[in-house]
């Protein structure tokens, strides 16, 4: 059964263990999924519980975040999400315009 979040602009999904590639050093101590475009508000995980990391291959955008002990994932305008030990794929979600051209969801 799959596991998913979704936090504003933000989706993770729990995944099975793979290799991840270079781990993304954090921002003043915490780990930001998602700036917000407008307010400066972050998706963003402060417990030392877990990393982020670039997908191992250049071609791809995804980003992944191992979790080894439960951590939340904190919004200033949403509710909390608790992750539970384990890895996830994190995207940010995109939305069609009439162009039918995919643009990133703005939260």
């Amino acid at each position: 059964m799959r596991t998913i979040y979704r936090q504003g602009d933000v989706l993770i999904e729990r995944i099975s263990e793979q290799e991840v590639g270079e781990e993304i050093a954090r921002d003043k101590g915490r780990i930001v999924l998602a700036y917000g475009e407008v307010t400066g508000h972050a998706h963003a995980i402060h417990d030392e519980g877990a990393t982020l990391f670039r997908a191992k291959e250049a071609a791809n955008a995804d980003v992944f975040l191992r979790v080894v002990r439960p951590v939340a994932l904190t919004h200033e305008e949403h509710s909390r999400i608790p992750l539970v030990p384990g890895l996830y794929r994190v995207r940010r979600q995109r939305e069609w315009t009439d162009e039918n051209e995919p643009i990133q969801v703005a939260d």
